[in-house]
């Protein structure tokens, strides 16, 4: 049954995530942000819903371990697994020179968490606000260099962007009012599944003597990367894959800086000893595996996404041999 309830949430978070995502995104369009911004904010993060609920709610339960495991699995997910079976599927091809910046701050958001160390292993409040602090930062300057886009390159992007989250049969019913319903829709969707999303993960560890942590490093953080999976594969498929790198990145951005962050304001996150021994330096690692793979020829080629996807069982591989 607890199971058959996961699945269920899982389903019902990922549909909240789609509706919220579309709506807000035709929302700002219509109101005149630029797309390159809608881009990197609503969609980007949009697909990240999921975590952010997910992580809110845990640390309302008092897990600290599902709220952090969520967090730092799902960015080593998103590397992994996402990246590797996008780039299987079709090599991706992305520029370094065109997302050096996200890339950075992805790197510098993959040792973020190690700021508990001054903490005695936690992150307060004021870690929390000053993580916020940094996302608010970054947004600000790509929002500016961004707006040095042409006017014709805005265009595009715009279309491109509105054929993306409104595909043609969609924009019969692109009104003020139905966007409007798809953002409320989508938020109550979120709250409902991610609150029964986690009570189950959480029942399910307690029953089979598993640990919250692995639990969130493994099963609410791969359930919560559903859209970032599902958008990607699409991606590959459709043969535009560099869309998956862009989507990965900003993901992890937001991961830390704006879940991990808010999680922290609403109640101080204990980092376990394992999260920072394991699993931060896990993080990292997956996070500058990208630059190599992106250097060799300015693509990830599929024998570099099969060696990110055994990477990612052989991390999967020692975290149940530890049994946390």
């Amino acid at each position: 049954m607890d199971w058959m309830t996961l699945v269920i949430s899982l389903v019902v978070v990922t549909l909240g995530a789609e509706a919220l995502v579309r709506g807000a995104s035709l929302l700002a369009l219509r109101g005149g942000i630029s797309p390159l911004f809608v881009g990197l904010t609503i969609v980007g993060f949009g697909t990240s819903s999921p975590e952010l609920a997910a992580s809110i709610t845990a640390t309302l339960k008092g897990s600290s371990d599902v709220s952090v495991g969520n967090v730092v699995g799902s960015n080593i997910f998103n590397v992994g697994v996402i990246v590797g079976i996008t780039a299987i599927i079709h090599p991706i091809r992305a520029q370094l020179s065109a997302i050096r910046r996200d890339l950075a701050v992805a790197i510098l958001a993959s040792v973020a968490p190690l700021l508990s160390l001054a903490f005695g292993m936690s992150l307060p409040r004021a870690a929390g606000v000053l993580l916020l602090g940094v996302l608010f930062a970054y947004l600000v300057f790509a929002y500016r260099s961004d707006r040095r886009a042409s006017a014709r390159e805005e265009r595009l992007a715009k279309d491109e962007l509105i054929d993306t989250v409104a595909p043609p049969k969609w924009h019969a019913l692109d009104q003020t009012w139905f966007n409007v319903v798809l953002v409320v829709a989508g938020l109550a969707l979120l709250i409902l599944g991610s609150r029964v999303f986690v009570g189950s993960a959480l029942a399910m560890a307690r029953a089979a003597g598993l640990s919250e942590l692995l639990i969130g490093l493994t099963i609410v953080s791969a359930g919560t990367s559903m859209p970032e999976l599902v958008t990607s594969i699409v991606a590959g498929a459709r043969r535009n894959p560099d869309i998956a790198v862009g989507n990965i990145i900003g993901s992890n951005i937001f991961n830390v800086f704006g879940i991990l962050g808010a999680s922290a304001v609403i109640r101080p996150q204990e980092i376990s000893h394992q999260t920072l021994t394991l699993d931060i330096p896990v993080m990292l690692v997956a996070t500058l595996a990208l630059v190599p793979a992106i250097r060799t020829g300015g693509a990830i080629s599929r024998v570099e996404g099969s060696l990110l996807l055994v990477g990612y069982g052989v991390y999967l591989s020692a975290l149940f041999l530890r049994g946390v």
